[in-house]
């Protein structure tokens, strides 16, 4: 999940929500979205979020990622966005450019082993998942890279674990009904699609 209203905001004002899903919900889950200290961190984790997913911090707040990572291995990811090849920060707001290959790069030498990267021209648009520039992650990075961004089809999501991706995040296809959820889990590893 993100929570885009923390990343515009930097606030957690939908904390209640996240705890009622939390509620009904027996899977892990993973929660991006205005985490900028450790404090977010804690607060999420303390909540039962499995993964915390750090995005603006991780190119405004480096230091900070490396601490959270030592402290918490497994549990905190980068969420990458990216937008015509520069990663875009503060909820897709602000464009750097910055190259999300060596800011994955900088994230494995922080500690972190997971990355969720976003192509966001394609996200939310069904057109299709950019396989190239996640087939270029995985293939610089080594990294456990989850897609997002574009999908359309069970095509896109055997095409994207085809690239070596560790995962797949699908959205709107989901609610558009043109991919089947138990068809897209079974091609790839259980939990990560």
């Amino acid at each position: 999940m993100v929570d885009l209203d923390a990343a515009f905001a930097g606030e957690f004002s939908n904390r209640d929500t996240v705890a009622g899903i939390l509620k009904v919900l027996a899977i892990p889950m993973q929660l991006g979205g205005g985490v900028r200290t450790m404090e977010d961190i804690e607060e999420r984790l303390e909540l039962g979020i499995r993964r915390v997913i750090i995005g603006t911090a991780a190119i405004e707040n480096p230091k900070m990622v490396a601490q959270a990572a030592a402290k918490y291995p497994g549990r905190i990811a980068a969420g990458i966005d990216a937008k015509n090849g520069r990663v875009a920060t503060r909820g897709w707001a602000s464009e750097t450019g910055e190259d999300p290959v060596a800011l994955a790069l900088r994230m494995k030498n922080a500690g972190i082993d997971t990355v969720i990267y976003t192509d966001i021209s394609r996200d939310g648009m069904m057109t299709g998942p950019n396989i190239e520039g996640v087939r270029r992650m995985v293939e610089a990075t080594g990294m456990n890279i989850i897609a997002s961004g574009g999908m359309s089809a069970s095509e896109d999501v055997k095409n994207i674990l085809e690239t070596g991706a560790g995962g797949v995040i699908i959205g709107k296809a989901l609610y558009a009904g043109t991919i089947d959820l138990k068809e897209a889990i079974g091609m790839g590893a259980a939990g990560q699609c």
